[in-house]
């Protein structure tokens, strides 16, 4: 069953409120669109018979008018030949041709004036289908949008995520643990000989540049 009755429902529809107080507003919104789309064929059919019918009932007319006026022409040469009789009959057929021509015009006028609302009606009917493409393509981007929210929030809220952060610090102490006993390793093993001596040179030039302090300081304050 469609969401619209006629065409007029759909142009003069209000989107809005048909999602407003719809159950399930995408599977309406796919409704809208597939019967926008349906009817958009209907009424581009409808116009395409019209402007045939238009082309047809304008050779008709075109050919009524030229008996028309080809029967005017041979009531003329029935007159001048004294042929009354037939003159009449030329008249009687010219007066028929000139009526149908001028109910084909009157229905050219109708069948223009169809056209002309088809036209109308095909715009807004395009627009209305480009207003409802916008929408669902709207609800499909806060779907996604509110999907991605709950599934950050599931992760955020999970108990999983605290469990993984209590034993990353776990894994974090043991880890310290390891680098302290390395360090104690490292303090407690006997200096080598070379370790000695680069301790003893380090200390020597310790005791130079304080010596050069000395000296200046003193230098400084001597009278």
């Amino acid at each position: 069953m469609g969401v619209f009755s006629r065409l007029a429902d759909i142009i003069n529809s209000n989107i809005n409120a048909l999602l407003d107080h719809a159950e399930d507003p995408e599977k309406i919104m796919r409704l809208i669109i597939q019967e926008m789309e349906d009817t958009l064929v209907e009424v581009r059919a409808s116009a395409a018979r019209a402007i045939a019918d238009k082309k047809e009932l304008e050779r008709k007319r075109a050919d009524l008018e030229r008996r028309r006026d080809d029967w005017a022409r041979k009531a003329e040469i029935a007159v001048t030949k004294g042929r009354d009789d037939l003159a009449r009959g030329a008249l009687a057929a010219k007066r028929k041709a000139g009526e149908m021509a001028e109910l084909l015009a009157h229905e050219l006028v109708l069948i223009e004036e169809t056209i002309a609302k088809s036209g109308g009606d095909l715009a807004q009917l395009q627009a209305k289908l480009k207003e409802a493409k916008a929408k669902q393509r709207s609800l499909e981007i806060r779907r996604q949008a509110a999907a991605d929210r709950v599934k950050v929030n599931r992760l955020v809220y999970s108990n999983r995520v605290d469990e993984a952060l209590i034993r990353y610090d776990q894994f974090e102490r043991k880890v310290d643990e390891l680098e302290a006993e390395s360090e104690t390793y490292a303090t407690g093993r006997p200096r080598s000989l070379a370790d000695q001596f680069a301790e003893l040179e380090a200390e020597e030039a310790v005791d130079a540049d304080l010596a050069q302090l000395k000296q200046r300081v003193a230098g400084k304050t001597s009278p």
